[in-house]
């Protein structure tokens, strides 16, 4: 199999843009079925019981917390590698990312709170809103990656990075239904052992597969959701080539694992999680229902304001510097981006609410990541049309020339 060429971000965008309209076509696909007259045969086989042995899940539950923990592995792997040796290493060049998903993830949740305030079953619903899909974002970007510099992309998934532990991060604290100690001590057990392994440069997978499953079983048996043991599994795994080696087993696993994660666990998560029916009933029960609005606000305006907005309050303070290339406007385009949560917020979703609730709240997860990608898709535009007539003069220019033509009156 060959082995990655690169550690950049950029290296993976072809994959996960091909993945994106995997995604694409699978929950279109959910919709389909959903609102036909296959819908019988398709809850049908959502709810399927695989229960085995103490594990007492449906097929839904079985892809929401098992085949999607390949792609939190994959997402922990691009997390540690970020961090260790990639974009997010250094302090100055980190933090303009970092600035931009912590706003993006802050202001969805008070846009959340502020239109669903008061609403009944609002609860923890406020982390629905704060999550990107990056695969989705970057289907998007693709449409005018000719016009864009390749700054704006790494920014892009160095913000999805942060994005993606943030979300990681409310799923282990606000999802986790009384904890029991002793698997979670199993679990802890597990990951020394497999952190002990990659100190000793141990390769072999029949050591490795074990110990995931291990740790899969002991988390979910501790009461949380057991996809932040793919995850804690990820950040656990040696990023750092050795003198000799090539590529390290990060870099080996992530390049195995993404077409996997990007074309078959993602998709197979989309179609069993987005098939909601798209009835009037349910349309008027949608609009109506102010949880739900404030999940759409919190994704298409949060994410705006809160991207655009939290670079341009750091960049006033002096903190933070733009990459060659990135204007104010790119900015904008970015936060557009930002409000496709689609993935994670549909998982979200299905966690913080249940029955009518959940399918109003994925219908609205659904609406907003549409709406957020056309409104990208014409930012895009703009900006594509702009750059076609030469680009914006600088502020520094605009006064420069002004006070030419003072001189010359």
């Amino acid at each position: 199999m060959r082995e990655p060429r690169g550690t950049s971000f950029v290296d993976y965008l072809r994959v996960e843009t091909v993945g994106g309209g995997i995604l694409l076509a699978a929950a279109a696909l959910a919709l389909v079925v959903a609102n036909t007259p296959l819908s019988d045969a398709y809850d049908s086989f959502r709810h399927a019981d695989l229960s085995f042995g103490p594990f007492h899940l449906d097929l839904a539950h079985w892809v929401s917390e098992g085949l999607l923990s390949l792609f939190f592995f994959v997402a922990g792997l691009e997390v540690k590698r970020e961090l260790v040796v990639g974009e997010l290493r250094e302090r100055r060049r980190a933090a303009l990312p970092v600035v931009a998903a912590v706003a993006g993830m802050v202001a969805p949740a008070l846009v959340y709170l502020l239109v669903a305030w008061g609403a009944p079953g609002s609860g923890r619903g406020w982390a629905v809103p704060v999550a990107t899909d990056i695969a989705f974002a970057l289907g998007v970007l693709a449409v005018a990656r000719e016009r864009y510099p390749a700054s704006l992309r790494v920014l892009l998934l160095s913000l999805a990075v942060v994005d993606d532990l943030g979300a990681i991060l409310l799923i282990a604290l606000l999802f986790a239904s009384g904890v029991s100690v002793l698997p979670l001590l199993g679990a802890v057990a597990v990951f020394a052992a497999y952190a002990f392994l990659q100190r000793r440069r141990v390769t072999s997978p029949w050591l490795y597969v074990p110990l995931a499953l291990l740790a899969w079983a002991f988390v979910h048996e501790a009461g949380i959701h057991a996809t932040v043991a793919a995850v804690a599994l990820g950040l656990l795994t040696r990023v750092r080539p050795d003198p000799g080696e090539e590529h390290s087993p990060a870099e080996r696993l992530e390049h195995r694992l993404q077409p996997w994660s990007a074309g078959l666990v993602v998709p197979l998560f989309a179609f069993t999680a987005a098939g909601v029916t798209l009835s009037g009933e349910v349309l008027r029960a949608t609009l109506s229902d102010r949880v739900a609005l404030a999940v759409f606000a919190g994704l298409v305006l949060g994410k705006v304001f809160g991207i655009a907005g939290g670079v341009a309050a750091a960049r006033g303070l002096g903190v933070v510097s733009m990459p060659e290339g990135v204007r104010t406007y790119d900015t904008v385009c970015l936060g557009a981006l930002g409000g496709v949560g689609f993935t994670v917020s549909l998982l979200l979703a299905e966690l913080a609410f249940s029955g009518a609730q959940a399918e109003r709240a994925k219908t609205a997860v659904l609406a907003a990541s549409i709406f957020a990608s056309v409104l990208a898709s014409v930012l895009l535009h703009v900006r594509r049309e702009t750059e076609a007539d030469g680009p914006l003069p600088s502020r520094a220019a605009v006064q420069g020339a002004g006070r030419k033509a003072d001189d010359r009156r």
